[in-house]
């Protein structure tokens, strides 16, 4: 059991650390840049290969591949780490209300959210996204409705599991009202488990915007995003051009390499603790 608790702090660590870069080099963009992610070179050609003035060179309007990559970050990050929240919120908020009462609402929620996993979770972001619009706003809630009935389902196994427990019983026979029982001591032992589903979700949730960019439903261009990068940067693989889509690429397969090792991580602990 040691060697596999060390094992999973050093998934935590090294998803937490790969993370950590992230966020510093997208939040500290502007130190690293001097070209803004809409802004056009005028004294280079387009689709400029990388070196001088443009690090990754320029794409097919001109505009600097180096600070888009850096500002786009902040987009797909915020977006989907703001989705993720508003799912556990919303799946945690219906989790603990069908788990605790039961009966008729237990089973009309449980059969809306149902009717939500019953498509696969791409194609359903896929048409809520094409009902809201484009948009971070309208991003974030699309990711977030598809996201929450699962944490919804997971939160009320737990709560099923803990609300007759003996710590509850006392609460509830010492009078605590039916919301103070429910924040108190039912809700924050019923979400261990979403605390390890989260990182994960993250990166899945940077990798359905991107789809959504890609396939033009999600941050539209000129915007900078690393699904609409990847996507107007296609046909230039095909021509040797590969600067304009490789490292916006790159960039999201190290972010959700970082999700998936901190999630990791994260259920090798708790799986040592339940063991």
């Amino acid at each position: 059991m040691r060697s596999d608790a060390r094992f999973g702090n050093a998934l935590v660590a090294v998803g937490a650390g790969i993370l950590a870069v992230v966020v510093a080099a997208v939040l500290l963009g502007p130190l690293f840049t001097r070209w803004g992610p809409n802004e056009i070179d005028s004294s280079v050609a387009t689709l400029a290969r990388p070196g001088g003035p443009h690090l990754f060179g320029t794409d097919v309007n001109g505009m600097d591949v180096w600070s888009r990559l850096l500002y786009a970050g902040r987009v797909d990050l915020g977006i989907a780490v703001v989705a993720v929240a508003a799912a556990v919120v919303l799946g945690s908020i219906l989790g603990v209300i069908a788990g605790y009462f039961g009966g008729w609402l237990d089973d009309v929620l449980m059969r809306l959210t149902d009717i939500f996993q019953a498509f696969p979770t791409f194609i359903l972001a896929l048409a809520v996204a094409a009902l809201l619009g484009s948009g971070p706003v309208n991003l974030a809630v699309a990711i977030a409705l598809v996201n929450a009935p699962a944490y919804a389902r997971l939160v009320r196994a737990e709560v099923r599991s803990i609300r007759d427990l003996t710590y509850v019983d006392a609460a509830r026979t010492s009078g605590a009202s039916t919301l103070g029982l429910l924040w108190r001591h039912v809700l924050p032992n019923s979400v261990t488990p979403v605390r390890v589903i989260a990182p994960l979700n993250c990166g899945w949730a940077m990798l359905t915007l991107a789809g959504l960019s890609f396939l033009g439903l999600g941050i539209p261009v000129p915007d900078a995003e690393w699904g609409a990068m990847i996507s107007l940067g296609t046909g230039d693989v095909v021509a040797g051009r590969w600067w304009t889509s490789v490292p916006p690429g790159i960039a999201l397969l190290v972010c959700v390499l970082g999700f998936s090792l901190l999630g990791e991580g994260l259920q090798e602990r708790a799986d040592r603790i339940r063991r």
